[in-house]
Order: C-alpha cells, then structure tokens, then sequence
C-alpha cells in the first residue's frame, strides 16, 4: 500500500473557496449569507477533526461526506454564477461589485473542479494509495505516466496540487495542457469547467467594454 495523501492542501483550498464566498453580495448566495460558508465550514471542519493525517484505509467512511462537502461547494457556486449572469445580462451592480464577484465565482469554480478530480481520478485519494478499490485505468493522463525516459520517482501519483494545476490550466486556457482527460467523466468535467470559466470571463469583459464605453 502506497502512503496515504494528506488532506491540508485540499483543504486549504477549500477555505479559499470558502473565503472568496464571504466576499461576494449576499444577492448571489441562497439564504442568508452566512448560510452556504457556514455549512461548509462544519463540514470541514469535521472531516479535518475525524482525520487530520494522511488518508488510510481508515478514512473510507469519510468519503462520502468529502462528496457531500464537494457537491455543496459546487450547488452554491452554479447559484451564485447564475445570479452573477443575471445582474451582468441585466446590468445590475456596480463595476467594481460585479468584477469582485466573477473574481470570486472564478476561484471557486478553481477549487470545485479541482477536488473534483483529486476525488475521480484513479479511485481518488484513497484508490491512489491502495486503500480502496480503484479503477484499472486513470482518468486524467499526466505527463509522468509515460513510458519515455523518467521524469518522476518510481511508484509516482498525483496528489491534489496536480489536480489543482489540471484545474487552473483549464479555467484559463479553457482546454487541457500537459494533462489530457481519458473518460468519458474527466472530459465532461474538463468541458464544464472551460465553459464555466469562458462565460463567467467573457461576461465580464462585455461588461467591462460596456462600462468604458458608456
């Protein structure tokens, strides 16, 4: 068995999603706008509390609530993108209120996408490390997987700073770099993700022409 992957740094992401949510206008957020960051952080903090050391066989029955953290970072960013597409469609909001905004949906969806592949690729962290199950074939192909001269240790694995490059690489070229998706599931992840980083952009930049040009 491999040596588990540590939670930290997908959970230091995390508080920066959680961050860039307590800046945006409560408009854009479902309920009050302590809500979604609130219940998050519980989350977080009981995932952190349950296991703070590296991920083991001992911490499959924590999977499923680092899905449920995962998809709930995920419902309130798509809410809050929406919103933002309204007040930009509509002209709503300030510029420097609308530009706050959009910065922090656009990192947001960094990190969602991001654990999303950390928590896919290869059976996730805890597949990675032979803890659980996993798939006979990676999702994502890095550059250290192939079969030319080595350019990584032997036994190498991604771990969640990979997929977080995977995910800024995507959010701004909008397409793969050195990372290709191999499934079906890794190409619509990666296909979302461009899109929702290329409207939530390219609103704003309309809006920005707009507003010089007025």
């Amino acid at each position: 068995m491999k040596r588990g992957e540590s939670r930290w740094p997908a959970a230091a992401a995390i508080v920066v999603a959680l961050a860039s949510e307590l800046l945006l206008s409560p408009a854009l957020l479902p309920g009050p706008a302590w809500l979604l960051p609130g219940l998050e952080g519980v989350l977080l903090t009981g995932l952190v509390a349950a296991d703070p050391n590296r991920l083991t066989q001992q911490s499959r029955d924590l999977r499923l609530p680092s899905l449920a953290l995962l998809g709930v970072i995920a419902a309130g960013n798509t809410w809050a993108l929406v919103n933002l597409i309204d007040e930009l469609v509509n002209g709503g909001g300030n510029g420097r209120d609308v530009l706050s905004a959009a910065a922090g949906v656009w990192v947001t969806n960094v990190v969602v996408f991001a654990l999303a592949y950390w928590e896919t690729d290869r059976g996730g962290p805890l597949g990675r490390a032979g803890a659980r199950a996993a798939p006979a074939y990676p999702e994502l192909w890095f550059p250290q997987d192939g079969d030319a001269a080595p350019v990584a240790p032997p036994g190498w694995h991604p771990v969640f700073v990979d997929y977080l490059f995977v995910s800024v690489t995507a959010s701004t070229a909008f397409s793969p770099t050195d990372t290709m998706p191999l499934t079906p599931r890794a190409k619509f992840l990666m296909g979302a993700q461009g899109l929702v980083s290329l409207t939530t952009i390219g609103l704003v930049a309309a809006r920005a022409v707009n507003i010089l040009g007025s």
